[in-house]
């Protein structure tokens, strides 16, 4: 891997953050920062290092799907040390604060469709991943990536063509990376810092989500399941309604919104 001067050096004095990228490790191009913060995490990497590459050419999605990131987009992992009982809030975490950064960088309203893509009207500008290491009971690591679209022309790419948009195409400007970098850490670690007290995480992200109360279909393997997505648990479970009145608890799988809201 291809280690570099590090562009954003100066970000890591310039952050009002505790910990939340204090330390920077910038690679100009890397097959996946995932697998780099657990590396640096297993060294002993402190909390709230973060992996950040110029470009990523083996990024992952969630179930495994590749992320595309070529040069010009963020792609970047944070290492975390959380309790166990705070594992199911990082999800709702790292999806509002890249919500907030992206608004305050770009201007534009963003949702979150169920349970961590980022939209602006109806496009994903961002994904997030999460992967988790455990010793017994206890944490042992805990890895969020997340790729945001900055100067992606989804068109270029067929896979996404239809679905994914740039921050710089939607909002019509620039939008520089490190301006949307520090508002991300500073949002992540005051969210981050709540943990203790749950509910206020959890009813933010519950709030954003532009999932509820619409007509959905969830697939995960060959599994099919439609209906309305009518409200989502303090774990992060979607609960649908299925045509026959039945409440389904949805824990992991892929969300398509139909045109129409319910009734």
């Amino acid at each position: 891997m291809e280690r570099a001067r590090n562009p954003y050096a100066t970000l890591e004095a310039d952050l009002a953050t505790r910990f939340i990228g204090r330390r920077i490790i910038y690679y100009p191009r890397l097959p996946s920062t995932m697998d780099a913060a657990r590396r640096e995490a297993r060294r002993g990497a402190a909390e709230g290092t973060v992996i950040l590459a110029g470009e990523q050419t083996r990024g992952r999605g969630r179930r495994q799907r590749a992320w595309v990131s070529p040069p010009g987009n963020i792609a970047l992992s944070i290492i975390l040390r959380p309790e166990a009982a705070g594992l199911p809030y990082l999800i709702m975490i790292a999806s509002l604060a890249a919500a907030h950064a992206i608004e305050a960088a770009t201007g534009r309203k963003t949702g979150i469709k169920w349970p961590n893509d980022i939209l602006i009207e109806g496009k994903k500008v961002c994904g997030i991943l999460i992967e988790n290491e455990l010793k017994g009971a206890k944490v042992a690591l805990a890895v969020v990536g997340s790729g945001i679209n900055i100067a992606l022309r989804p068109a270029e790419f067929a896979a996404i063509a239809d679905t994914a948009a740039g921050l710089e195409e939607v909002a019509s400007r620039e939008v520089p990376p490190r301006e949307l970098l520090r508002h991300l850490f500073t949002e992540f670690e005051r969210l981050y810092l709540l943990l203790p007290e749950g509910k206020p995480i959890y009813e933010a992200w519950r709030d954003r989500l532009v999932t509820l109360g619409r007509m959905v279909t969830v697939t995960w393997g060959e599994n099919v399941l439609e209906g309305l997505a009518e409200s989502v648990d303090g774990n992060g479970a979607l609960v649908l309604r299925r045509p026959d009145g039945f409440l389904t608890r949805v824990v992991a799988g892929d969300v398509t919104l139909r045109d129409s809201r319910a009734g």
